[in-house]
């Protein structure tokens, strides 16, 4: 079991899984309807364990047929004068690498460069990549969708800084005095601490889970 990860949550995500996969390669409406049943067990399963209904989980699940995968998160690392790049959530009013989902058709480095633009304002060049982390090792609110964090250090390109709708304050911080809360299923202090280190050490390998 991931670690944080509530067992029933784990349940109900691979009973999903399995029940796009069937119905993505179903030949007839038998399997179809033995398929549609497993998506149904596993919003009852959410739905008994949240404050979600039954119907609002049937709903998010919708939202990806076929043979399910994990999502992929992109966050950009950027420093400048030994300080960390922030940006505060409106969501939650956490702080977090800016980043978020990477587009359909979007190569790994144009999603980050955007995220960052869109999410503070500066434009930058992604150079390195950090780590690929498992998203789900934590609790958050509740996360329907298994997700793998992409972070990258990324050059700044431009000194302009900006919010937006997604995020209510931007800055730049010193490593030992950094703001709180963290957005906790955006960015982690493991992220923050694997980041500055490879910024530190140009020849540092690529961690992973």
């Amino acid at each position: 079991m991931s670690e944080g990860i509530s067992r029933w949550l784990e349940w109900a995500r691979e009973i999903h899984a399995l029940a796009e996969t069937s119905l993505h390669y179903a030949k007839n409406d038998f399997e179809r309807s033995r398929a549609e049943r497993l998506r149904e067990i596993a919003a009852e399963i959410v739905s008994a364990h949240s404050v979600m209904s039954k119907q609002e989980v049937e709903v998010a699940f919708s939202a990806q047929p076929g043979y399910i995968t994990p999502k992929v998160d992109v966050r950009g690392a950027v420093f400048r004068e030994d300080k960390i790049l922030l940006v505060r959530e409106r969501l939650d009013d956490g702080w977090t690498l800016p980043g978020g989902w990477a587009d359909v058709g979007e190569s790994p480095r144009v999603a980050v460069e955007r995220e960052v633009f869109e999410e503070a304002g500066m434009s930058v060049e992604a150079t390195r990549l950090v780590g690929v982390y498992d998203a789900n090792r934590i609790e958050t609110a509740l996360p329907l969708y298994h997700a793998y964090k992409l972070v990258f250090l990324c050059e700044p390109l431009s000194d302009t800084l900006s919010t937006s709708s997604e995020t209510s304050e931007v800055g730049f911080f010193p490593f030992d005095d950094l703001p709180h809360p963290l957005s906790a299923h955006r960015t982690l202090p493991r992220h923050l601490e694997d980041a500055v280190a490879s910024y530190r050490d140009p020849g540092r390998a690529t961690g992973f889970d």
